[in-house]
């Protein structure tokens, strides 16, 4: 048997058919909390507890430390994080002002909460770390309608659970960069954003983000906060993920397949395939 990969356990099941039930083993996306936990002046702050699948913690707490307007866009922390289980602490930077107030959760976040738990939308418009792209884009449908396949071929928890969202991060021709997995919609994401945090790599302008599930407002703003500007999903979006898509100039498609999508905001950045031409 294949070992089995982190942020995975087995468990014992009882399979039914028509006609019979046998004992069988199965392969589960582990689900635990992960408390992210500031370390400020001598001071221990919590941040927020988050159900996640264990695995990039550190990720996990940039991506959203910065997406939720918390860190400044150059990469200024994350050296000397200690995770110890299911806990996660992180030096604060002595010069980096911190606000939590902001966040508003009760110090926790569900895994599927999407917008859940904050008292207004007013909270969650937070001002844009990086200018518009200034670069004009476009992506054939065709490529872009290549890459959830892509990113589906990579996922290696999915495949062995059938049940973990994932997030990926592809280059203009439709070269996976970077991708992550996890229960949570938003916690790929942040994850994803994570990396590129440390790594010292936003804002993402040329980027292409690929959903698994439904886009949602959440994820959108966490997408406007990196720079990025063509988002695709394979299932629906929100209205008010529409919206904001919108607003602030993202390229939102949803029902992402091989043969076609639905764009709901700035199509422009598409082009047709090779041999077609738009509808007018």
């Amino acid at each position: 048997m294949r070992p089995l990969p982190t942020g995975t356990k087995e468990r014992s099941i009882t399979r039914f058919t028509a006609t019979a039930a046998t004992g069988a083993r199965d392969v589960l996306a582990e689900e635990e909390p992960l408390e992210i936990a500031l370390l400020v002046r001598g001071r221990r702050r919590v941040a927020a507890v988050t159900m996640r699948t264990p695995g990039n913690d550190l990720d996990l707490a940039l991506g959203f430390l910065f997406s939720e307007g918390l860190l400044p866009p150059e990469a200024t922390t994350g050296a000397g994080a200690q995770v110890q289980g299911n806990v996660l602490e992180l030096p604060w930077p002595p010069a980096l002002p911190l606000e939590l107030r902001g966040l508003d959760r009760n110090s926790y976040t569900s895994s599927s909460c999407g917008v859940c738990g904050k008292t207004s939308l007013d909270l969650i418009h937070q001002a844009l770390p990086f200018p518009e792209d200034p670069t004009p884009r476009a992506y054939p449908v065709n490529l872009l309608c290549s890459l959830p396949d892509r990113l589906r071929a990579a996922q290696q928890l999915f495949d062995r659970t059938g049940g973990i969202h994932a997030a990926g991060l592809f280059a203009d021709d439709g070269t996976l960069l970077h991708y992550a997995e996890d229960v949570g919609r938003h916690n790929a994401l942040d994850k994803v954003l994570g990396h590129a945090y440390r790594t010292d790599a936003l804002p993402l302008y040329g980027r292409l983000l690929v959903l698994s599930g439904r886009a949602s407002f959440e994820l959108l703003q966490k997408a406007a906060m990196a720079g990025i500007t063509t988002v695709l999903s394979v299932g629906a979006p929100s209205t008010l993920a529409a919206e904001l898509a919108e607003d602030q100039g993202i390229t939102l498609c949803g029902f992402v397949r091989p043969g076609g999508l639905n764009c709901y905001s700035h199509p422009h950045r598409i082009t047709a395939a090779v041999g077609q031409t738009p509808d007018a």
